[in-house]
Formats: structure tokens, sequence, C-alpha cells
């Protein structure tokens, strides 16, 4: 079936100036150990401005010996070939399959002579067929691994996050040039208790080479660097990340600095690593994984999404682009020039540009259809709204469902519109508006994950020890009007924010007519003084000379 999604190179992807392209999604890596209830999390956003955030959703199903599959370039629906079809596919909700298994990216590029022109599967496809076919993270790498090698690698360099009930591993990719059929990977599971990221670089630097159970690779990823003179050291000091994607300025502060600043969220020692994430020591280069201070609840893992730097000296909220409302986001493009000299604006891991984000629960304690919860949302990550998707459900809210609505055609019923609605007016007026948008969303994620577990997990286990079916048909019932409900009160949420700011006002609303009162505190006295000093006395009122 032919499947076309406009970018996920297209999709995570921005013009960084020095590089052609650069790719910009963001994942974060949660073991069982650093979890406070004990599940395995992974996080995603697919950031692009032309991605339409919609929840994807393919049902298991069963295909005749010899199969064959049409496949499409995610990115631009471009036909690459056929490849054999698995006997029987897996369900999968968003990137999460009923198994609990889950699959995130981020675009890191590496040596553009390694992308080969002439395979039959892309990235984005290797990722779902992975995810129609793995029981567990260790089977879907080697799905991976195994399809990239029969059919040859369609895209550039990429980081994966695997994660099933009980591990997370992340998974660094490339090609092999054109008519040079695979792809030279590594793949490293993170320790239990420490949690890492990637965000478009490549991260893992040195791996072991005799512990198969933490670290998997492919067998030439070594002679193969050898072979085209990117390597001439010993086998134990060979680096993925300094061999086929080298790091540069704009590696460390495009992207490693997102990894950095939600490391630094959750752990005190981070601060010694700052002048990395800022791209101004490269070899004081920060670790793969890092142990936070205190164990993660969903809500934190959500909140990592959410981050503009904050506290740092990247901050986006306190330099002059923010303006006289503290907005943290920045229109591209991401580098521009004055005077023939290049500058750059921050990009942070919340992003105006996101199309879609989750955050992946799985849960080893539980029966797997209930266990996986894919926490789902669309558009920018500070102002979504994560609501729970069981991983067992056999259908999604119709205000989420794809193919309902595009990116050209506004529609007042979809979630990707309603949620845009609200982020872009309130860019116009931040700092009055975030906070009451924020409120909304904490009450609905908590009322989400404080129903969790004694009301929704309980109910679901009670029922699938009597009727497994009858189980998965109430999880896709509160999943599908649990969505409808995230938009109805977030249309509800437009409306009131359009009344109260509209035209630059405030207005509170009185008992009367004649009680409600409208405000208009202007820009604030740091912007007014900001003008003056830019424009001098081009504003000034000239007073009329007095009679004497």
């Amino acid at each position: 079936m032919k499947r076309v999604f406009i970018a996920l190179a297209l999709t995570c992807m921005v013009t960084l100036g020095l590089q052609t392209n650069s790719h910009a999604c963001t994942n974060f890596i949660i073991t069982k150990g650093a979890s406070a209830d004990g599940s395995v999390m992974i996080t995603y956003s697919a950031d692009s401005h032309t991605l339409y955030g919609e929840l994807y959703f393919r049902p298991a199903k069963d295909y005749p010996q010899g199969t064959m599959m049409d496949i499409y370039e995610w990115d631009t629906g471009k036909y690459l070939g056929k490849i054999k079809q698995a006997a029987h596919t897996y369900s999968v909700v968003g990137n999460m399959n009923e198994y609990q298994v889950a699959l995130g990216e981020t675009t890191y590029g590496g040596r553009e002579e390694l992308l080969d022109t002439t395979a039959k599967v892309d990235y984005g496809s290797l990722m779902y067929l992975a995810l129609q076919r793995a029981k567990t993270a260790r089977e879907a790498i080697k799905v991976m691994g195994e399809l990239v090698a029969e059919y040859g690698y369609a895209s550039e360099g990429e980081s994966f996050s695997v994660s099933d009930a009980n591990e997370a591993w992340i998974l660094e990719m490339i090609g092999k040039g054109s008519n040079n059929r695979g792809a030279v990977w590594v793949a490293r599971r993170i320790p239990d208790g420490y949690i890492s990221g990637h965000a478009n670089q490549a991260r893992i630097t040195t791996f072991p080479l005799n512990d198969p159970e933490n670290c998997m690779y492919a067998k030439d990823v070594i002679s193969f660097a050898r072979e085209k003179g990117y390597f001439k050291g010993e086998d134990k000091d060979f680096s993925f990340s300094d061999t086929y994607n080298p790091l540069g300025f704009e590696g460390a502060r495009f992207c490693e600095a997102r990894v950095w600043s939600a490391f630094n969220r959750v752990n005190k020692d981070m601060g010694k690593y700052v002048d990395y994430a800022m791209g101004e020591n490269l070899k004081n280069r920060m670790p793969l994984w890092i142990k936070p201070d205190k164990k993660l609840t969903v809500y934190d893992v959500m909140e990592l999404m959410r981050d503009h730097y904050e506290g740092t000296p990247m901050d986006m909220t306190k330099d002059y682009g923010a303006g006289p409302y503290d907005c943290p986001y920045r229109w591209r493009p991401l580098t521009w020039k004055v005077d023939g000299v290049q500058y750059f604006n921050e990009r942070a891991t919340s992003t105006q540009q996101t199309g879609f984000s989750f955050v992946a629960q799985s849960r080893a304690w539980l029966p797997a259809p209930i266990g996986g919860v894919f926490w789902f949302g669309v558009d920018d990550t500070y102002s979504t709204v994560y609501a729970p998707m069981y991983c067992g459900i056999t259908a999604v809210p119709e205000s989420y469902k794809e193919g309902n609505g595009d990116m050209m055609t506004f529609k007042d019923n979809t979630v990707f519109w309603v949620f845009n609605q609200v982020s872009n007016f309130a860019y116009t007026r931040y700092k009055e508006m975030i906070p009451e948008i924020r409120a909304v969303q904490k009450e609905l994620e908590t009322k989400f994950i404080q129903e969790q577990v004694p009301t929704i997990d309980k109910k679901a286990e009670e029922l699938y020890k009597k009727s497994p079916k009858k189980a998965v048909e109430m999880l896709t019932t509160y999943s599908t009007n649990t969505g409808q409900d995230v938009v109805k009160r977030w249309k509800e949420l437009y409306g009131y924010l359009f009344t109260k700011y509209m035209d630059g006002n405030i207005k509170t609303k009185g008992k009367t007519k004649e009680t409600s009162k409208v405000k208009q505190p202007g820009y604030g006295d740091e912007w007014y003084w900001t003008l003056v000093k830019e424009t001098r006395n081009k504003f000034k009122v000239i007073e009329e000379p007095k009679e004497k």
C-alpha cells in the first residue's frame, strides 16, 4: 500500500548555513531503572514546517507466502522498489506496536558520499517495517540490520531510539554509497538506571567489540571505514561518530545542546559540559548516557520535551529576539548574515514547527496491550497535550486519524489545526497567554496520569483475565474518547484566549457588562527603553512652548 509522507528529512530538516542539510528532531531515552515506576520510555519530536501532525495506525495482518510489498520513500513518496512482505505483521499505533516496542529517530546526515541512491529501504520505512515485524527491541535491531543488508539503505545517517518493556537502545546507521548494498551501524544498550538522548548528531564514539548483550554492530563497521580511508588506528580506538559524522560547531550548538539541556535538567553535574554544548570546546564531549539525580516520572519526561534552554546561557526567553513578550521562538531561517558575518538562532527541543511528538511508555508487569501507552501530541511541545493511546487499541480518535486533514487545508475539527490555533495566537502575546495554556495542559495531563494505574489499568487488567478482546475494546473506547475530549477542551481554550486577548487588550469578565474591565498594558518598560535607545528622538512628543 502506497504511503506518502511529507518529510522527516523534509520532516526533520532545517538549513544550517555551513551544512547543506541538517535535520531537527529530538529523542530522549529513559531506562526502567531511571523511571519512577519501572517503565521504559523514549520520546520523539518530528519537527518540520511541512509535516501534518496525525496519528498513524496499522492493524495486524496476515499475508500469503511470496507476497511482495512496494516501498515508497517516507520523505518524498518516491518509489524505491519491492521487498518481501512478512507472513504476519503486528498492529502499530503511531511509533509503538502491540508488543510495546517503540522507535524514534533523528537524522544526522554524516558523510554525503555514503548515501545509496540505488537502495530500496529508507529510514522511515525501516522504522515501520521493524515495528510490524519485531516483538522486542533486540529483534527490531536485528530486523533493521537484515533489511538494509538485503535491500540497501536509501537515507542519510540516522540515529534511532529502540525500546521495549525491558530495554532501551540507541542505534546509529549510515549507508555505504551507491551500488554498495548494505549499511554500517552500531547499537548500544543504555545501562539500566541511566538516560540518553540524541538530536541530529551521531553520539556513539568507541564501543565494546566483545559484549553482544550490550552492543551489536555490523561486522564491517570498522573494516569499511579502513577501506574508505576514514580510519587507520586500532579497532579498540574506533569511534563511530568521529568517523562517520565528525563533530563541528553546528553539531554541538544546534544539536548536542538539546541533549545537554535535558541532561542538565536532571543531573546537577552537567554544568561542566556547558562549553561543549555552546560549541566552544568540542573536546569536552559529554557522555552518551548519564544517571539522573532522581528517578523520572512520565510527566517529568514530558517536561524534558518542553525546553527552551531556560536557566542556561542559551535561554531563549531572555535575549532581544524574545521581543516584548518573552517569546522563546525564532522564525526561520536558523542562520542569517549581517554585513557578511554569519549568525544564528538557538535551536531548542521545543520548537514551533513540530508536526507531532510522543512519549512511548512500556511496562513489563502488565499484559502488552495494557502495558504500552503511546502518549501522543501535535504541534509545539511546550503547548501540546500528551493524550494516552494504549498500544493494543484497534482504532484512533477521529480528530487524530491519518488522512483527516492536511497541511494546506484548514479544518476546525482536527487535532493539528486546533492546537496550532492556540499556539500561534499565543506567540503574539506569549508572556501573558502561556501560563493559562500551561495550566489547562497540566490539568489534562495530570488527570490522565492519575487515573491511569488505579482506574484504567486496573479495569483493563481485570477484563483481560476474562477476555483480552473486551479489554482491548475498553482501552480503544477510552483512548478515542480521551483524544476527542482533548480537542474539545482545546477549542474551548482558543475561544477563551481569543476573547480575552483580542486586539492587544487583556479583558477581565465581571459579573455584569459594567464591571468587566479592559486593560492595555503596552509593551513593558524594558522594551520601551530599548525602543527609545534605538530610535533616539523619533517618537518623542514635541511639547508646545509655554506662553509667557
